[in-house]
């Protein structure tokens, strides 16, 4: 645990509270009196409020229109399962900076609907929620129809023949079983929502803001640290008790029914009901995932004379982008490759490591650690990104003008991915197994390589890949810290998107298209990988 517990340390919870400490002391004194004075501020309750009841209508929302494809990919078996199944996830690994990309294309001013029917959606609260749900529909498919999918049917058949109705059935036996999953998915829903960023600040305008967003107000456009570092404090403690809540529900799914073979529960579709279901399923994926997404694409394609390839030579262009861009953004791909390779790496090192020592002591001490890990993904990466311009610049840290920089933000959100793959596989290794090794007389680092490293190579893979497209596509912290002669792709998008012009547009859509393409890719070939259920991603 030395390794993940110093890197979490050093480059997670000094800069978190230093950034917090800078905001709340005045002369080396701790005035938490301001913790008062800004949460009674009106505009802050506001913020406060539309955070609340946005997450809770995006998760409502997200549930409403997911479980039914739930329960289709758990139950039914139709040509291109797997494909699609593939195809609803890449939203998820996409950077939020591209979803909200995606339906400015199809909802904004010059998108989709406009030049349609002139209906724009852009700066208003049904951009943010319908993309949210198309952000989070893959997190309710795999958390509840990767449980449904292994409950035994017959629990419920048996229930009929006792005499209960279908309604009653499902209700009585299948219903407290998923339960769990559900109240998980809904869990991580809300928390994603609830720190969004990228789809509101793309999306909502000045008149929407959560609290994420607020954060990187006060922060780099106002430098009001008081505020952002009160601000702080109430999103993590927002998020720790999301985290415990979802430690008590995954406890509580793993002592669901027991559990079958998911190729003995997938039928095809019987009767007119479930072919209408089915039917429905597929046309909610081609409106509301792959619609997006090819919008995406045509936009980075309609030049004013006709389509072409012209915002893509642009990319390669540093003088069409002087106003911009120190460098031609095309040179953003390979930054956010270089990066996002060095970032997975250190998540595999750090999560593996963790992962291990999760799987080989007990005790609230470790159950903390595990819950700890999950945080980067919920509190403010702004936070964590300005914390790390204001901490690491004095020697043996000085890194605020090193390179490394970005991937150790980066590496900080992919560690719990990691983790979240690799632990139940871990768990799931006989002990017995190493025991014999060692009386054969391998070493400990032998007998990890001849015994844990051939039963966990396969979710190594799947949780690299997880770990290289969460870091490709990481915003709020690499924001602050990547140099102007050395943006990432999404950092690039951003300020595409900031500036006017139909050029900057384009170029925008190109390169978030790109970046979908990678993203994309990155998730085939995880699912060509991966032909089991473990992990929790």
């Amino acid at each position: 645990m030395a390794v993940p517990v110093a890197f979490f340390a050093v480059f997670f919870a000094y800069p978190v509270v230093a950034i917090v400490g800078r905001g709340l002391k005045d002369g080396g004194v701790w005035q938490f009196g301001r913790i008062g004075e800004v949460l009674s501020r009106s505009d802050i309750q506001d913020v406060l409020w539309f955070t609340l009841w946005q997450a809770l209508a995006s998760t409502a929302l997200t549930l409403l229109i997911a479980l039914p494809g739930a329960y289709v990919f758990a139950r039914f078996d139709f040509p291109g399962k797997q494909l699609l199944r593939a195809a609803v996830t890449v939203p998820f690994v996409l950077p939020t900076v591209v979803v909200g990309t995606a339906f400015l294309a199809l909802l904004g001013r010059g998108g989709f609907l406009d030049d349609l029917w002139g209906v724009r959606l852009d700066t208003t609260v049904w951009a943010i929620l319908l993309a949210h749900v198309f952000f989070n529909y893959a997190v309710v498919v795999r958390t509840v129809g990767g449980l449904w999918s292994q409950l035994d049917p017959r629990q419920e058949e048996a229930a009929r023949v006792l005499g209960a109705g279908r309604f009653a059935a499902w209700r009585r036996v299948t219903l407290p079983a998923l339960a769990p999953a559900v109240a998980a998915a809904a869990l991580m829903v809300f928390l994603f929502t609830f720190t969004s960023f990228g789809v509101v600040q793309i999306l909502g305008g000045p008149g929407f803001s959560t609290l994420e967003v607020e954060i990187y107000r006060q922060t780099a456009q106002l430098l009001a640290l008081p505020t952002a570092a009160v601000l702080t404090l109430v999103q993590f403690a927002a998020v720790g008790a999301i985290l415990a809540l979802h430690a008590w529900t995954v406890r509580r799914r793993e002592t669901a029914l027991k559990l079958v073979d998911p190729a003995q529960t997938a039928r095809r579709p019987r009767g007119a009901g479930q072919w209408t279901l089915l039917g429905g399923v597929l046309l909610t994926v081609l409106v509301l995932i792959l619609l997006p997404l090819a919008i995406l694409v045509e936009r980075s394609l309609d030049l004013p004379g006709g389509h072409g390839l012209g915002y893509y030579r642009a990319l390669a262009s540093a003088d069409a982008n002087s106003g911009t861009f120190l460098v031609a953004p095309l040179e953003a791909i390979g930054n956010s490759l270089r990066y996002a390779l060095v970032a997975t790496a250190i998540a595999l090192v750090v999560g593996g490591l963790a992962a291990a020592a999760l799987t080989r002591r007990a005790g609230r001490l470790v159950r903390g650690f595990d819950a700890l890990l999950m945080l980067p993904l919920g509190v403010s990466a702004v936070t964590v990104g300005f914390g790390f311009l204001i901490t690491l610049d004095k020697p043996p840290l000085d890194l605020r003008t090193s390179w490394i920089l970005v991937p150790l933000a980066q590496a900080l959100v992919g560690v719990p991915f990691v983790v979240r793959t690799m632990l139940p596989v871990l768990r799931a290794v006989d002990g017995r197994l190493r025991e014999a090794a060692a009386v054969l007389g391998a070493s400990p680092l032998r007998a990890w390589r001849e015994v844990d490293l051939p039963l966990v190579r396969r979710a190594l893979l799947v949780a690299a890949g997880f770990a290289f497209a969460v870091s490709l596509g990481e915003f709020g912290a690499t924001v602050f810290i990547a140099r102007p002669d050395n943006p990432t792709l999404p950092v690039a998008v951003a300020r595409l998107l900031g500036r006017s012009g139909d050029l900057n547009y384009g170029q925008a859509m190109a390169l978030s298209t790109i970046l979908m393409l990678v993203c994309a890719v990155s998730l085939l070939l995880l699912e060509r990988i991966r032909t089991d259920r473990s992990g929790e991603f």
